[in-house]
């Protein structure tokens, strides 16, 4: 039974390469439809001190807002579908729900309202659905969708009738929610002024920037995906490398280390320094998206560093993972990527999630 528990795997894992500057990168894409990002951290080595732009980009990472006990009604009113929702990239994400057990809600920039109902409160919502992919043999879980969008433009309808009345009447709900808007231009204390009945909260994100010496750091290849014997080493290994560099993890693999006994996969070499900056909050992928780009010109000039890497996590208790792709925790509750940009503007990506979620993207 045990050696069976081992095979059991623990996430799924798609490694891929291309170049930014090929017609059919995807990319951008797959950035921008990972929604709900909790953690964002990019390693330079051969690099002591960030430049002005990256430095920037870091310190423009927020804000988002914290709205204690907000009505869910209040997410599928008129006024906030016109004022955020069609005005720009509308995010939401109830904070310190528990995907397995209770109920959750993520509102998506496309405006579609994603909603995981455990039975009894699906039941009473009245609420049309689809059993969750996470429900085993007796469902106990259900996903409802609902279309903001489409909303907006019936009101009158008896379809926003009947959801509106769901939500104010028929099974008031509350929530905690993590809230972010992306729009070009727009006044920042806009959402403050709007939820200004309610007990919120501008937060911005906690940056950690640090350098790591004497590194141990993998030979890769570009264009070597799965590495070569003694040569260069695969996308799987540095993948596990760059979690344990994340995590401030040893790589000495000393003998009384009790915590780790992981080591730098072997080719490798010995970084002088390498800058680790760590952001961690309620990030956006339109922020992202800039900070990868950055990433990107970083070899505009001559650099000693043959690549940088830039890794993103998504919340573990988010219903989506990419797109609406529904995501459950089951043992750990990972959906994340890793970029890793080559000075000839190749790059290798990784995706991962859970086992008990569909294949990424």
């Amino acid at each position: 039974m045990l050696c069976r528990l081992r095979e059991v795997p623990r996430h799924l894992l798609v490694c891929e390469k291309s170049n930014f500057g090929h017609e059919k990168s995807r990319h951008r894409h797959l950035v921008e439809t990972h929604y709900h990002n909790y953690r964002v951290s990019f390693l330079i080595p051969e690099c002591g001190i960030l430049s002005k732009e990256l430095k920037d980009l870091v310190m423009d990472s927020g804000p988002y807002y914290f709205v204690k006990d907000l009505p869910l009604h209040e997410l599928i009113a008129h006024e906030f579908i016109s004022t955020f929702v069609k005005k720009g990239a509308c995010y939401a994400l109830t904070y310190n729900t528990n995907i397995d057990e209770d109920n959750t809600v993520a509102l998506l920039p496309n405006g579609k309202l994603i909603l995981s109902l455990d039975k009894d409160t699906y039941e009473e919502t009245g609420l049309q659905g689809r059993p969750s992919q996470y429900s085993g043999r007796k469902t106990m879980k259900f996903i409802v969708s609902v279309d903001l969008m489409d909303l907006s433009s019936k009101l009158d309808s008896k379809k926003y009738k009947r959801i509106s009345w769901a939500f104010k009447e028929k099974k008031p709900l509350k929530f905690d929610f993590l809230l972010a808007w992306h729009q070009t231009g727009a006044e920042g204390s806009t959402m403050m002024s709007y939820f200004s009945n309610y007990r919120i909260q501008e937060r911005q994100p906690k940056i950690a920037l640090s350098t790591v010496t004497d590194l141990p750091c993998p030979v890769l290849r570009s264009g070597e995906l799965r590495g070569e014997p003694e040569a260069s080493c695969s996308a799987q290994e540095l993948f596990e490398w760059l979690g344990a560099v994340f995590s401030n993890a040893e790589l000495n693999n000393e003998p009384d280390n009790f915590i780790s006994t992981y080591c730098c996969p072997q080719p490798s070499t010995v970084v002088a320094k390498a800058y680790l900056c760590t952001i961690t909050g309620f990030i956006l992928p339109e922020k992202i998206r800039l900070l990868l780009e950055q990433l990107c010109r970083y070899f505009d000039e001559p650099k000693l560093a043959p690549w940088v890497a830039l890794s993103v996590q998504g919340f573990a208790d988010s219903p989506v993972s990419w797109r609406e792709n529904e995501h459950g925790f089951r043992t750990g509750g990972e959906h994340l990527y890793n970029f890793v940009v080559f000075s000839n503007r190749d790059y290798w990506l990784h995706l991962a999630v859970g086992a008990g979620d569909d294949c990424p993207p």
